[in-house]
């Protein structure tokens, strides 16, 4: 176990020890900035994000939590400048819309002295956070191009679709172009779905017009996946074999588990990766424990062997 999860697992304890610090010290407050629920994926974040904050504050009496959500970048920087300006945080918990937008907003929050916790979609210049909280996104990219390419043994035609333009993004697709490099698998287009059914809907059907053989997909990502097979069955086209998502949206872990040819597995993704990043702040801010560095949440492979495992029936996503 790594010193970071090892910190991790002692989180709760030290949570204990931190609501029983001063109770008249001064109130400080953490704000967390998250894109709204544009897909699955992110309404499961917002939805563990909003259960963290409601726990927390029972906690630490000693914090305030101001939870902001963001149907764009824009919205998102003006949101983490009205935290600053009316708010006086201490922190912030951010999940960039996009990296490169949200960059210089939050580097002048680091700028200024407030701690900042990054998660999942990097910012585009290293460094600037305290603490970064993602999934392995190289390895995510690698476990689904190595699944590719154990279930094309022959190689074939594939297509790709992308997500929103973010540093998590290009560690993707690279983890993945590595993991199929000479398997005989021909990525013949490559396309940004930007993590939405219907764009990738959109994608799909160009995708489908343009190459009169593709054996299979990388969709990179559920909500992505349902777009594609939306757009597969809206035509009488039988030649793509299978479609590869991500993410461990219930729905697809099912289709993994009763045997599903269209998907056959999925790769693990938690959006829960939220309040791992909301908790360990509140540690950092009430307590001497270190929690600065990187904390990482591996991906792993659902097959129809394990995918009971990861089947929550009664999550949001």
């Amino acid at each position: 176990m790594s010193y970071m999860k090892t910190l991790l697992a002692g989180t709760a304890a030290i949570a204990i020890a931190g609501s029983a610090m001063a109770q008249d010290a001064e109130t400080r407050v953490i704000g967390v900035s998250i894109p709204a629920a544009t897909h699955g994926w992110a309404g499961g974040m917002n939805f563990h994000a909003q259960q963290a904050v409601e726990r927390l504050e029972e906690v630490y009496p000693q914090l305030d939590f101001v939870l902001s959500t963001a149907p764009d970048a824009g919205t998102q920087v003006n949101d983490i400048e009205d935290m600053v300006a009316t708010r006086n945080i201490s922190a912030l918990v951010v999940l960039p819309f996009e990296s490169d937008p949200l960059t210089p907003p939050v580097q002048a929050v680091a700028d200024s002295g407030v701690w900042v916790t990054v998660v999942d979609r990097g910012l585009s210049v290293p460094g600037i956070e305290d603490l970064y909280v993602a999934g392995d996104n190289t390895g995510f990219g690698r476990v689904s191009g190595e699944y590719m390419a154990s279930k094309m043994p022959d190689g074939g035609n594939i297509v790709v679709l992308r997500g929103i333009p973010t540093t998590i993004d290009n560690e993707r697709v690279a983890g993945f172009e590595e993991a199929i490099a000479g398997s005989g698998i021909e990525v013949i287009d490559m396309q940004h779905g930007n993590w939405n059914r219907d764009d990738s809907f959109n994608v799909m059907q160009d995708f489908l017009s343009k190459h009169p053989q593709i054996d299979a997909v990388w969709a990179s990502d559920d909500d992505m996946a349902v777009g594609v097979l939306a757009a597969i069955e809206a035509t009488d086209r039988t030649d793509v074999q299978f479609v590869l998502g991500g993410a461990g949206m219930k729905e697809m872990v099912q289709r993994v588990m009763n045997g599903d040819t269209m998907i056959p597995a999925d790769v693990t993704y938690p959006p829960s990766m939220i309040a791992t990043a909301i908790e360990m702040t509140a540690v950092g801010l009430t307590s001497t424990a270190p929690v600065s560095g990187t904390f990482t949440i591996g991906s792993v492979l659902i097959t129809p062997e394990n995918a009971e495992q990861f089947y929550y029936p009664d999550s949001p996503f």
